[in-house]
């Protein structure tokens, strides 16, 4: 019972000033006091008996004096101005006062000023109590402060940053050393998150970092494309907090601090020499966080997640996110694109040649799109300068050149003729390169489209006869129309002439002209 609904009660009941101030252990002028304000406003007993105690309190406390000085009142017309002009570049506190000073020389000393500015400014941005559905939001940001490991080939220490998420309901945490901030790392950072959860939730709030934010809004921030396809992949939405605005994802921001003290803190005497054993590390402590019982709460941060709030995250899709990185080319001569940051070269179909197309590629696929059609799409290949081919997207010519081999030919002979697939074959066992023979072997083939099998059969029985495997033999055969006269056998002796001198003419006309 309040002390002053004690005094009027023992008053009420006839009890003497110095009887009542003994028994509540309070001074005699305290009880007239209290007494005298009640005859003076004519307040009934009866009346203040029946109030509350904070009203009752409050009819003979009125508050603090100072806020009825003329200085206050004074001071309290200019507290908005005041306000607005200590976000303006180099104005102080200090400088307000002076200024203050100088226009009520016998108002209020810094301290109180300061006082009272720091009031009204506090008073302007009340926190909102935010309360969070289970599996709604994950939020995301980066610790100020790095981790480190040491390079065993070197020695060198290096800095990493360190990837912090939390679902607010549960307040379950989830921490990951990586070597930057930059897209790539964030995003590997937030797939190992997504798979430490085991699920996918509704929202995905991260801070505006530049990784995942392009251009921040207050209204429309414009996200990330590997971001914005990631959220697509799994399912799920990206709603980026507000700038400056570090208590729209105060719990994130409170996980920071904590891991400092529960992860950095028990981990500063250590010594790791890989990422990973860094990573082994934090995850280990991690699990003791998110397994320690929660202030003034009957469970820890684990039990709450694993009971209210991972049955109802959305499921993993059953293919991890690959990041995608967006280009524009114009297709070269060779009908080729060149992907600049492997410097190697993707095929497009022939009739592209000269157009504009969109490069989609990841770590594993590089795809190519005209006009919304995809045209394209190859295996990665960080090769520098080499090519990857599709035979279908070159010409016929092209096509032609690169199917070129001695099965090739030979088998293109076969559906021709048996006697061309022989001579083909005979022609490779020459002991020359394959490319110098295909000439010739295009060439033979050639003789058949034009001048029909039949004929260009006889040509060739004659090269295989004289063993002149060869284009050009053939060619003279058929241009000095041979193949009509009937094959002469070599080691037949030559026919008899009258006008053929014979061997015993050049051996007498030898002796003469070799006669000492």
């Amino acid at each position: 019972m309040s002390q002053i609904k004690q005094l009027l009660r023992l008053h009420q009941e006839g009890w003497k000033i110095k009887t009542i101030a003994r028994e509540l252990e309070i001074s005699k002028n305290t009880v007239k006091a209290y007494l005298q304000r009640v005859g003076q406003e004519n307040w009934p007993v009866a009346s203040l008996l029946a109030l509350e105690d904070p009203v009752l309190e409050a009819k003979f406390h009125a508050g603090n004096p100072a806020y009825k000085d003329t200085r206050y009142q004074y001071l309290k017309d200019k507290l908005d101005y005041y306000a607005r002009e200590l976000d303006k570049t180099g104005v102080t506190k200090q400088l307000l006062w002076e200024e203050y000073h100088k226009e009520q020389p016998n108002g209020y000393g810094r301290s109180q000023f300061c006082h009272h500015l720091y009031q009204h400014i506090r008073a302007g941005k009340p926190s909102m109590v935010l309360h969070h559905e289970p599996a709604d939001k994950l939020f995301i940001d980066y610790a100020g402060k790095t981790l480190s490991y040491i390079d065993r080939s070197s020695g060198e220490v290096i800095g990493c940053q360190v990837f912090v998420a939390c679902l607010p309901y549960s307040d379950y945490g989830f921490a990951l050393a990586v070597p930057s901030q930059k897209i790539a790392d964030f995003i590997h950072a937030l797939i190992c998150c997504l798979e430490f959860l085991g699920g996918v939730p509704a929202l995905l709030v991260p801070d505006n970092l530049k990784s995942a934010i392009v251009k921040t809004d207050r209204y429309e921030p414009s996200i990330n494309q590997a971001l914005e396809d990631l959220a697509n992949h799994y399912g799920t939405n990206v709603l980026p907090a507000r700038v400056a605005r570090p208590k729209d994802k105060a719990l994130v921001e409170n996980q920071v601090k904590i891991i400092y003290s529960r992860v950095y803190a028990r981990l500063r005497n250590q010594q790791f020499f890989s990422l990973h054993a860094l990573n082994e590390a934090v995850a280990e402590k991690m699990l003791r966080h998110n397994q320690t019982r929660m202030q003034e709460k009957p469970f820890s941060r684990e039990e709450r997640f694993l009971a209210d709030e991972k049955p109802l995250l959305a499921p993993l899709p059953k293919e991890s996110f690959e990041i995608k990185f967006y280009k524009e080319y114009k297709v070269r001569q060779n009908n080729h694109i060149k992907l600049s940051e492997d410097s190697h070269y993707y095929s497009v179909p022939y009739r592209y040649i000269g157009e504009t197309v969109k490069v989609i590629y990841s770590r594993s696929m590089v795809r190519i799109y005209h006009q919304g059609n995809q045209i394209g799409a190859h295996a990665r290949d960080s090769r520098e300068g080499g090519y990857t081919t599709v035979a279908n997207h070159l010409c016929s010519h092209h096509q032609h050149y690169l199917k070129r081999s001695p099965g090739y030919y030979l088998d293109k002979a076969k559906g021709v003729s048996p006697i061309l697939h022989e001579l083909i074959g005979k022609l490779f066992t020459r002991d020359r390169h394959p490319e110098q023979l295909y000439g010739n072997c295009d060439g033979l083939l050639d003789i058949y489209r034009k001048i029909g099998a039949e004929k260009a059969d006889k040509a060739c029985k004659i090269a295989l006869e004289y063993k002149y495997y060869s284009y050009r033999f053939v060619r003279n055969v058929l241009d000095n129309n041979m193949v009509d006269q009937q094959s002469a056998d070599p080691q037949k002796p030559l026919p008899g002439h009258g006008n053929v001198r014979g061997k015993d003419y050049y051996e007498k006309q030898l002796n003469i002209n070799f006669k000492p």
